[in-house]
């Protein structure tokens, strides 16, 4: 068979590999040939993209659900069958089944062999579902990386250790699609991809010190191969010197830490008790000291939120020279706890605001409760051009004598790019406003990175890879 698999892109999305759809890709049949199409890297024409192919399976997530829907319903419109998969069809399957022959409930590579041989023998089924899977064992697949090869992917090679989190965060989705219980891959199988990777390294984990067994284990032994690593962590791990010297010398450069909300109130409120804003200063100062740079996220719209909240938090973020920040406005995600706690007050504007064709636009999709809709937009847009201020840009950037080269070469090309979506996304709501820049910070951005660590690319394919994959939008 002809299978084509599709990465849909919403204007949120990041340049980065769908490390799922590598796996799938993976466990498809040397037999079938695999088309892979990224929406982002070459954005789908619905009218002269449609492939006649056997199966297509598209990964959703609920700000691409719209566009996801698109080009399921152009596919099945020339008679080719489509399988819809991720973290909206889990949250939402009957609302996906109107728009797709099959639905995967659930992570899908347990299942996707299966779904392979109802298609070819022409028996798929309405719904997939099966039990979240065993990342103990080894020898599971990797994901195919020749996938991977557009020159616009950021230059880290990303990879995942585990899922699954165990914090009761009531806006978050991660724990609702990836269960509360962490799963992990077994250290050797990590530290044996890694090896095949280039210095550059992502961990795409929710929280990569969530385990300290499992992370000090990882940690010891990454610090052996010299390699530069960012992900992202909790409050919790990094509040403890031990963990922050043991990321550190492994190759930490850099890491997102979601602080949400710089008040105490809002953090219980929102079940996110384990950060503590009394030691974020703390806490900031040792990884600072210890070379690794940080970046914030902040949610502005929680019940405890006043109309203040957004120029402290940006007073907070520059008095802590943050390298980068995000800030974004409260959503409520399908199969979430405020999703559903939000429809119960009756308080959804657009009960299913992920069908709209431009999301940011009409957010946010719910009547807060301290002000109003529009006082919480003008909010979020004001905090996000304050902090990319040239003024903020200024007094955040300083280069310590542990400092990364993320901190040092990084920092201001970084900047400006954020500067520019502050501009013209946020604030006057252009869409994919990059592909209309004359400079291209990213670009500087790379070339400082090659300068600085070398070469970014795999040190090699495997022999045996199959040949059969045509690689769309390079």
């Amino acid at each position: 068979m002809q299978i084509e698999l599709i990465a849909t892109a919403s204007e949120d999305s990041a340049y980065l590999p769908r490390l799922g759809l590598g796996v799938l890709a993976a466990l498809t049949p040397k037999t079938d040939e695999v088309i892979y199409t990224d929406d982002l890297v070459k954005p789908f024409d619905i009218e002269r993209d449609v492939k006649d192919v056997d199966l297509v399976g598209i990964s959703v997530d609920s700000k691409t659900a719209s566009r996801s829907y698109a080009i399921a319903e152009a596919y099945r419109k020339r008679g080719v069958k489509v399988v819809l998969g991720g973290i909206h069809p889990t949250a939402l399957p009957d609302e996906a089944l109107r728009f797709a022959d099959a639905v995967v409930v659930s992570e899908a590579e347990d299942l996707w062999p299966r779904v392979v041989e109802d298609a070819r023998n022409r028996r798929l089924q309405r719904i997939y579902r099966g039990e979240l899977p065993d990342l103990s064992k080894p020898g599971r697949p990797l994901a195919r990386r020749d996938l991977f090869r557009s020159k616009k992917y950021i230059p880290f090679q990303v990879v995942q250790t585990m899922r699954g989190c165990p914090y009761p965060c009531e806006f978050c989705s991660v724990s609702t699609a990836n269960g509360t219980t962490m799963r992990f891959r077994p250290v050797d199988d990590v530290l044996g991809e890694l090896k095949q990777l280039g210095k550059l390294i992502m961990f795409a984990d929710d929280n990569v010190m969530i385990h300290r067994k499992y992370s000090a284990e990882l940690f010891t032994k990454l610090a052996e191969l010299d390699k530069h690593w960012i992900g992202q962590c909790s409050l919790a791990a990094v509040g403890r010197i031990e963990n922050v010297k043991l990321m550190a010398e492994s190759g930490c450069k850099a890491l997102f830490i979601g602080f949400e909300s710089i008040d105490d109130e809002t953090l219980a409120f929102t079940g996110k008790r384990q950060n503590r804003p009394a030691k974020y200063k703390d806490v900031l100062e040792m990884l600072h000291e210890h070379g690794i740079s940080t970046w914030g996220s902040f949610v502005f719209g929680f019940d405890t939120d006043d109309s203040e909240v957004f120029d402290r938090t940006v007073e907070f973020g520059v008095q802590m020279q943050l390298t980068m920040a995000l800030f974004a406005m409260l959503t409520p995600y399908p199969g979430t706890k405020l999703y559903k706690r939000l429809l119960a007050e009756n308080r959804l504007t657009k009960p299913n605001w992920w069908l709209e064709g431009d999301h940011d636009a009409g957010s946010p999709y719910f009547q807060p409760k301290t002000m109003s809709r529009e006082a919480l937009r003008e909010g979020w847009q004001r905090a996000w051009q304050r902090f990319y201020s040239p003024g903020a840009i200024w007094k955040r950037w300083t280069v310590r004598q542990r400092s990364s080269w993320i901190q040092t070469l990084g920092y201001l090309p970084l900047n400006i790019m954020q500067n520019r979506l502050a501009k013209y996304k946020i604030g006057r709501g252009t869409q994919r406003f990059r592909s209309a820049s004359d400079f291209d910070p990213m670009s500087t951005v790379m070339s400082a990175i090659a300068a600085e660590v070398g070469p970014i690319a795999p040190r090699g394919e495997s022999a045996d890879e199959p040949r059969r994959l045509r690689v769309v939008g390079e």
